[in-house]
């Protein structure tokens, strides 16, 4: 269980002042295990970028074979200071991500080392405007989320699990996570078996897979309607991306403070670093590479679909 490193990242993330360099800080006597920080400004503002990386056994980082897990905490911002005290929805990706962190380089440290190195990314912004949306509203960021993608999906990953708050919207009405179909390089497939068998095991539930439109893995540059940002990873690699959606019942906006549940971001972390531990030890497949290619030769590329472009027309 995370529930530990749950609280832990979510008591530090509360602070009104907190910084990428007190996340980095979290890490600093965890021998092996890596953590930069920097900043990037937008118009609006700017943000710290985190990276933490976690080496395996056989990873890449020691000329081995097993696959690289990246781990995304996609957000627009921790907080939406003045507009909002204290930190709000939104953040629950970023407080997932770090707390599978923590988890992944305190299990290193006790001897139970992953093969496969895992990157985990997300970016600090405890300031960040809020943008009109229905059925709520949603959190903004001072920087692009084109802008910050390329400082969150990092290239040696082979997939990657990226994690969000899915809480605006009124068609997955389950409390607890929901994960997506797979996406890869424009094309939606059906939900990794393996995926959904290891989120039964950890919620001892029934899997819950939320729907995804053409629209949600295109860029959000082109105006259209987007469940939220937690798919634009894939428009920015060609390697498999599954969402890992933090849910509720009611429609709750993001930018909403006292709406964060800690049990279930901690499931998420938990979810997550049991994708980790079967990924890196090839275990667990993201997508069946038949049925893709399959698609494919029958009906050609669909990069197109992920590719930046320009608006046709400003959507009202």
């Amino acid at each position: 269980m995370s529930l530990k490193q749950t609280m832990t990242a979510f008591d530090l993330l509360e602070d009104s002042q907190v910084t990428g360099h007190a996340v980095v800080a979290l890490f600093e006597n965890f021998e092996g295990v890596t953590a930069i920080t920097y900043p990037i400004k937008g118009n609006k503002g700017s943000t710290d970028i985190v990276r933490i990386d976690i080496p395996g056994t056989k990873g890449k980082k020691e000329q081995g074979d097993a696959p690289t897990l990246g781990i995304i905490g996609r957000l627009g911002g921790i907080g939406a200071r003045p507009a909002r005290i204290g930190m709000v929805s939104d953040a629950d990706g970023a407080v997932a991500a770090i707390a599978c962190a923590l988890k992944l380089a305190t299990m290193r440290q006790r001897g139970d080392c992953l093969e496969g190195d895992v990157v985990i990314t997300t970016h600090i912004c405890p300031f960040a405007p809020v943008r009109p949306h229905k059925p709520v509203d949603f959190m903004d960021s001072p920087v692009t989320t084109a802008e910050i993608l390329a400082h969150e999906v990092i290239d040696e990953c082979d997939a990657y699990l990226s994690i969000d708050t899915t809480k605006g919207n009124r068609y997955i009405n389950h409390k607890g996570f929901a994960i997506s179909p797979t996406v890869i390089d424009g094309y939606i497939l059906h939900p990794a078996d393996d995926l959904i068998e290891l989120m039964e095991f950890v919620t001892g539930k029934r899997a819950v897979c939320f729907p995804l439109s053409t629209a949600d893995i295109t860029p959000y540059s082109n105006n259209l309607h987007h469940i939220n940002s937690i798919m634009q990873p894939a428009t920015a690699t060609d390697k498999p991306l599954v969402g890992v959606a933090i849910t509720t019942e009611t429609s709750v906006p993001g930018c909403g403070t006292g709406v964060s549940h800690e049990t279930d971001i901690a499931t998420v972390s938990s979810f997550c670093i049991e994708v980790a531990k079967a990924y890196s030890r090839h275990a667990c497949s993201f997508y069946s590479e038949e049925q893709f290619e399959g698609l494919k030769k029958y009906y050609g590329s669909m990069s197109h679909l992920v590719r930046e472009s320009e608006p046709l027309y400003a959507i009202p």
